[in-house]
């Protein structure tokens, strides 16, 4: 079913048209059309917090500190439209090549839940895996418990989520629950005429002791400018598990802006591998604390940028109590005009004593046009830790290209080698060998230049 995005208005202001847009203005904008919440009233109240957070403040510009190297004009030139309702409703078949095997599905359409699209059938007992607009009333206590409870709520695109927020995805494991299948988010975003703007949602809870495996994905049906501003927040009781990959993948019309934010209780595991190709701007925070001893953190990422794309990804991890441990390998390949950014910060407290991290960042300039900006980042206070860091930038080795063809692989395919080595790194630590294949071979569609 097809319809038009429909417009409301803030407070019966709207914004006038006949000058140059401001970061005010467009964030005005985007509040002056926020799509009504009809299926979960809960959702009103904290969409009214948004509402204040967002409207205390402006879309960032390369004045500010985290936002200087990311160019935003993309966002702040397109007047967007929110999505009240999904603009399409794809067949099953339309979406065959992106489901995932053996897996628990929850699919939503320009951030709408599609039940059609979604398969949570043979789910373990007491574990819920739903949507916002699914949940009975006795539910609801699950979402004001934890829902928009993360540090880090005034941040402005965070903000902007809430009080635009419609629909999300809840997954809900009691304690000692190990889900036998990883759990699949797609989130897709339609084409249509006009600029649209949606605002997914997830919400993860792992009780003590649980276990689980998350894939996040984003995708687009067709060509078309979007723009996807999506949260998940992650909440890990004590000696619980979650491995989280997450795969942004739109058009290269779309602007995509994303936020992770996990707490992690004692003795827990967070390992998260992050794939970023898509979108003529897309940015990912990252934003992990961890409250508990004795916890582990685990991040991987991946960028693949070409023509005239902006990859950011900008990550945080917080040490609040001694023992804590963390490993970060941030990876890029720019071709083309891309730019790839990466800001990683560790930040350890004099609480955090005994503190063990490690952050390294390696881009693959594969282009003498693509631009690179790393800035490692240390704020530590203990005095009794081991903290280090790296950056390295570097081109393909000619050497090795001449090595390899001197064995009768012509130059492409040579290139194509030293490639595949630079991203498994990456890739082997997603668990899901059809999503890897599939990775792999979106990256060597995407670096396959000549010299």
């Amino acid at each position: 079913m097809m319809s038009s995005p429909v417009k409301s208005q803030l407070d019966g202001v709207t914004m006038p048209l006949d000058h140059p847009p401001t970061a005010t203005d467009n964030l005005q904008r985007l509040l002056n059309n926020r799509p009504p919440v009809t299926r979960c009233p809960w959702l009103g109240e904290l969409r009214q917090r948004g509402l204040a957070l967002a409207s205390e403040q402006t879309i960032p510009t390369a004045r500010d500190e985290e936002w200087r190297f990311t160019d935003l004009s993309a966002l702040l030139n397109t007047q967007f439209e929110a999505v009240q309702e999904p603009l399409v409703s794809p067949n099953p078949s339309e979406l065959t090549t992106d489901y995932l095997a053996n897996t628990i599905r929850l699919v939503f359409v320009d951030g709408h839940y599609a039940s059609h699209l979604s398969d949570v059938s043979g789910l373990p007992n007491q574990l819920i895996v739903t949507s916002f607009s699914q949940l009975t009333p006795d539910q609801y206590p699950l979402l004001q418990n934890y829902l928009g409870k993360q540090t880090g709520n005034e941040e402005v695109f965070t903000a902007l989520n809430m009080a635009c927020l419609v629909d999300g995805a809840l997954i809900w494991l009691p304690p000692n629950a190990i889900v036998p299948c990883p759990i699949h988010l797609l989130f897709i975003s339609s084409a249509f005429a006009s600029p649209l703007a949606a605002y997914p949602r997830c919400l993860l809870v792992a009780q003590s002791g649980s276990q689980v495996t998350l894939v996040e994905e984003y995708k687009s049906l067709g060509a078309g400018v979007q723009f996807t501003n999506g949260v998940t927040e992650i909440w890990m009781d004590d000696q619980s598990m979650v491995t989280h990959v997450r795969v942004q993948r739109q058009n290269n019309q779309a602007i995509h802006i994303g936020k992770t934010a996990v707490s992690q209780g004692q003795n827990t595991t967070y390992q998260s591998v992050s794939v970023g190709l898509g979108g003529v701007l897309g940015r990912h925070n990252v934003e992990v604390v961890q409250v508990g001893e004795q916890s582990q953190t685990l991040l991987y990422g991946l960028n693949v940028s070409g023509e005239q794309q902006v990859i950011d990804t900008h990550t945080s991890i917080t040490f609040t109590r001694p023992h804590g441990t963390s490993q970060q390998l941030q990876k890029a390949i720019a071709g083309d005009r891309s730019h790839t950014i990466f800001n990683g910060k560790l930040v350890v407290p004099k609480a955090a004593q005994l503190t063990d991290a490690s952050q390294l960042n390696r881009t693959l300039l594969v282009s003498p046009k693509a631009r690179v900006d790393t800035k490692p980042q240390l704020e530590i206070v203990a005095d009794n830790v081991k903290c280090t860091h790296g950056a390295t930038v570097s081109q393909l080795d000619g050497e090795e290209i001449f090595y390899l063809q001197s064995r009768g692989l012509p130059i492409p395919y040579a290139r194509q080698l030293l490639v595949d080595a630079f991203t498994t790194e990456i890739i082997s630590h997603i668990p899901l060998p059809q999503l890897g294949a599939s990775l792999n071979q979106a990256i060597r569609q995407r670096v396959n230049h000549p010299m």
